[in-house]
């Protein structure tokens, strides 16, 4: 059982983790064997917890683009009526790119979430990724298409319909299902394969975390019931606790990241990555 001390840590932890690109599941399997908590990563209820925190940072995501899925159940709802997705109405366009990209993480989170988080559940394994995530993340700007160069009088959801193709959308889909080893970004591989296909780093982002939102959300929701199952009230409030510290971060996290990614670009994020990765390697193998 975690105590309401190390429920506040990784509650931060994923609040601030999940939406920056160095993930959040990769830093809460590395933490506690870093400090020396003697928690089992592989009981049951962390991993409710961590589903907790991920309903609140999906919460937080959902709240914070509240008016873009306004606009794009509007959209959806009008291509169903039209029956087709009319070429001037770029919010039913995103509304089913975002459909799209979340085919395969959905697909490939139901079959082996679990098993590959009991495999992966590992500090040094984590570490291990944490470094490859660094190395793609480097990898995807040195590769990157040319963005088109972001104009204040078009919408960012404009943009992003006009330039992400069907295929596209679907890849990069492919690529947050990545995430389900713990080192490896969510945010980080959306962000990726948005730069790659020609999308600036802000409209990257912002594509990510609408692509993220229904994911995160109807995992997280599947999950909730083995929580309120464990029985007793103490799991309820360690996870209500983990939760909303993990809101109030991510809400932070999101307003800072996408004024950061108005001008710069994943680069430091690719050093943290490795740098931390590297570290934490090396201490967990000489400990």
């Amino acid at each position: 059982m975690l105590n309401y001390f190390q429920a506040i840590i990784l509650g931060l932890l994923q609040g601030i983790a999940e939406p920056f690109p160095i993930s959040s599941l990769g830093h809460s399997v590395i933490f506690p064997s870093l400090f020396g908590w003697n928690i089992n990563q592989k009981d049951p209820f962390f991993l409710d917890f961590l589903v907790a925190t991920h309903v609140a940072t999906a919460l937080v995501f959902l709240l914070f683009f509240w008016k873009e899925w306004v606009k794009i159940i509007k959209g959806i709802f009008r291509s169903f009526v039209a029956r087709k997705i009319k070429d001037e109405d770029s919010y039913a366009k995103l509304g089913w790119l975002l459909v799209v990209g979340s085919i395969p993480a959905g697909i490939l989170g139901v079959l082996f979430q679990d098993k590959l988080a009991m495999i992966f559940a590992s500090a040094q394994i984590a570490a291990a990724f944490l470094m490859l995530n660094g190395i793609l993340l480097y990898g995807a700007e040195l590769l990157r298409r040319k963005a088109v160069k972001v104009q204040d009088n078009i919408d960012a959801d404009d943009r992003i319909a006009k330039i992400v193709t069907w295929r596209q959308s679907f890849y990069i889909g492919a690529a947050q299902a990545l995430a389900l080893i713990p080192g490896l970004s969510r945010s980080g591989s959306t962000m990726a394969g948005g730069l790659l296909v020609g999308l600036s780093n802000e409209d990257a982002a912002q594509f990510s975390f609408l692509l993220a939102t229904p994911i995160i959300g109807a995992a997280a929701l599947l999950r909730l019931p083995d929580l309120f199952a464990t029985g007793g009230t103490e799991p309820l409030k360690l996870a209500l606790v983990g939760g909303a510290c993990a809101a109030v971060a991510a809400y932070f996290s999101v307003k800072f990241l996408m004024k950061f990614f108005a001008s710069n670009r994943l680069t430091p994020f690719a050093l943290y990555c490795f740098l931390a990765g590297l570290g934490a390697s090396i201490y967990l193998w000489v400990k």
